[in-house]
């Protein structure tokens, strides 16, 4: 095991003791990460008890395959996480449960498959080089970078235009006011509120969210239009909206696109932007494993096709072991849909059950130096039996991310592209916090030094 010299990158401190509801609900509301305590990181489950509901949090790898893969349709997606996002998403396909979502995912898969997206690698790259072309010298915040970045690589692999395109600037400006404003969970994830109920969404929140599907809408109207002239780009949203069910013959209607492209720019631009501002920071951090990086892709072609990107295998394990460390989803709410019994406990029907990346990922008992940034560690007996058991940053069975395909092509290649023209250097006293908001992100922002190589 090679250990990377820099010391333990950061992590949230977590909460002392037991606390009351109300204060755990605070905790929660204003990061997820630091108000769960330190034990979880060595229990295989750990129950939680409220006066309205029960919880079970499951770092035990046989128990999470079975709620992942085994019995997927016994642990639906939670509502209460869901009521949260429900302004935004509406019915998307990570919000749905049975056979809706089962409809959703026999649709849109088929666009994510892996012959179809290398046919989206041009646009990609094209993204990469605007963005690598937007970045100047200088000690600056990382994040809103990548952002920017992730956005243009999904409307360019999604609609065809680029971030500039009128639309596409302003779902983006929306999204950055929406993303701030946002818990990853409102009341109705701790109360038992009936559906008339608000559920306590803050104006700013849902203004943005509005705005968000209303510009999404025009996007979508329009390629329906284009869809019918015969003049449509054969990009993502023309394969999904002119995808069929294969058992029943339908597709997606105009309104229904409109949650799915709000899931699939939630997903694809927040959870790759996370990915890679924290990429980024540990690389400037351990500027060994940067150099190698930089040395790899110089190896190859200065156009990079499919198969080169399939050889930068270094840089996978550099991003893999970034989505380790700080998984842009930290934890994943599943619902009991019939009562059982977890490591000798009584599970009823109801009960939510977590399971939380975050923790698994630094799990004690399965990690060999569980909190240190070793890249090198996919290669080792651990590392593999890990990856196989305890490594779930897209999910894994039924509802794993269709998606997931597409950020581990995405992915490498920015951090390539970016690393070939930069060198990122850590800015001494600012080192990020690491906190929940929709994903990972630093408390304050990744500010890094950037020179030219």
């Amino acid at each position: 095991m090679t250990v990377a010299k820099g010391g333990l990158p950061p992590k949230p401190a977590s909460r002392p003791g037991r606390v009351s509801l109300w204060r755990y609900m605070r905790l929660f509301r204003r990061d997820i990460l630091s108000a769960q305590p330190e034990r979880l990181y060595r229990a295989w489950m750990a129950e939680f008890r409220t006066p309205f509901f029960r919880s079970f949090l499951i770092n035990q790898p046989d128990l999470i395959e079975e709620i992942l893969k085994t019995r997927p349709m016994d642990f639906p997606k939670s509502d209460r996480v869901g009521e949260g996002l429900r302004p935004l998403l509406g019915q998307s396909v990570f919000l749905t449960n049975g056979e809706t979502w089962a409809r959703q995912r026999r649709i849109i898969d088929p666009a994510f498959e892996g012959g179809r997206l290398r046919e989206v690698l041009p646009e990609m790259q094209a993204a990469g080089l605007a963005a690598v072309d937007r970045m100047s010298p200088g000690v600056q915040d990382i994040e809103p970078a990548m952002s920017h970045a992730a956005a243009d690589v999904i409307f360019r692999t999604l609609f065809s235009i680029p971030i500039e395109d009128e639309i596409a600037t302003g779902v983006y400006r929306q999204f950055r006011a929406y993303q701030r404003s946002q818990p990853i969970l409102n009341a109705a994830a701790f109360l038992p509120l009936p559906r008339w109920v608000p559920r306590g969404h803050r104006v700013g929140t849902l203004r943005a969210a509005r705005a968000i599907r209303t510009l999404i809408g025009d996007l979508t109207r329009r390629r329906v239009d284009e869809i019918a002239a015969g003049t449509a780009p054969d990009d993502l949203a023309t394969k999904i909206l002119t995808a069929r069910d294969p058992e029943t013959g339908e597709g997606l209607s105009a309104a229904e696109m409109v949650d799915q492209v709000a899931i699939f720019f939630l997903a694809g631009h927040e959870t790759s932007a996370s990915a890679l501002s924290w990429t980024l920071y540990l690389l400037a951090r351990y500027p060994e494993w940067q150099d190698r990086v930089a040395e790899e892709f110089d190896a190859l072609s200065d156009d990079p096709g499919p198969g080169d990107i399939a050889r930068l295998t270094l840089t996978r394990d550099v991003f893999r072991e970034a989505l380790r460390l700080y998984p842009p989803v930290p934890m994943m709410v599943r619902e009991a849909r019939c009562a059982g019994t977890f490591r000798g406990r009584p599970v009823r029907a109801g009960a939510q059950v977590v399971i939380s990346p975050w923790h698994l990922h630094r799990h004690q008992r399965l990690w060999d130096n569980p909190d240190g940034f070793d890249p090198g560690r996919w290669r080792t007996e651990n590392g593999k039996a890990c990856q196989r058991q305890a490594y779930i940053p897209f999910s894994v069975g039924a509802r794993v991310c269709p998606g997931a395909g597409f950020a581990m092509m995405e992915g490498p290649l920015l951090l390539a592209l970016f690393l070939r023209r930069f060198r990122f250097e850590r800015v001494a006293g600012a080192d990020p916090v690491p906190v929940a908001f929709l994903t990972v992100r630093s408390r304050d922002g990744i500010r890094l030094r950037v020179t030219r190589r």
